[in-house]
C-alpha cells in the first residue's frame, strides 16, 4: 500500500522550501493548473509515501490542535543535529510541545501553514 499525505495550502513556495531546504525532503513531481490546482509531491525516492501540498483560488483554511503533529525521526543524530540547526540557522522556531513527551524526545516546530513537525531524536540515539 502507498501513502499520500494532501494537504492544500495558501504558500506552495514556503512549504516546498521548508520541506525540501530545511527538512531534506527532495521534489518527486509537480504539476501546474490541473483543474485550477497547481501541486507539488515532495517526500524521498523509492518510499512507499510522499507529501502533496497543492495550491488553487481557493484559500486553505486549516484546523487542527496542539496534538495534531507530524514526526520524522532521523536515523543519526549528526542528522538530527544538522536538521535542528537548519532550524536555528533559518530563524524558525523551536516550541513547546503540549505532549511532554516530545519537549523530551525531540524538538517542535511549526512549518509555513502553522502546522506542528516534531523531529525526534528517538532513533538517532
Amino acid at each position: 500500500m502507498t501513502l499520500r499525505v494532501a494537504r492544500h495550502t495558501n504558500n506552495l513556495e514556503k512549504i516546498k522550501s521548508f520541506y525540501i531546504d530545511i527538512l531534506g525532503f527532495e521534489l518527486l513531481g509537480s504539476f501546474e493548473n490541473h483543474d485550477s490546482y497547481d501541486g507539488i509531491f515532495i517526500g524521498k525516492p523509492n518510499l512507499d509515501w510522499h507529501f502533496e501540498f497543492t495550491r488553487s483560488d481557493e484559500k486553505a483554511n486549516h484546523v487542527s490542535d496542539q496534538d495534531d503533529v507530524l514526526v520524522f525521526y532521523p536515523e543519526t543524530i549528526s542528522e538530527y543535529n544538522v536538521l535542528i540547526d537548519k532550524v536555528i540557522t533559518n530563524n524558525i522556531s523551536i516550541t513547546a510541545s503540549k505532549n511532554p513527551y516530545w519537549n523530551l524526545n525531540g524538538k517542535m516546530v511549526l512549518d509555513p501553514d502553522g502546522f506542528r513537525i516534531i523531529i525526534s531524536n528517538l532513533k538517532a540515539k
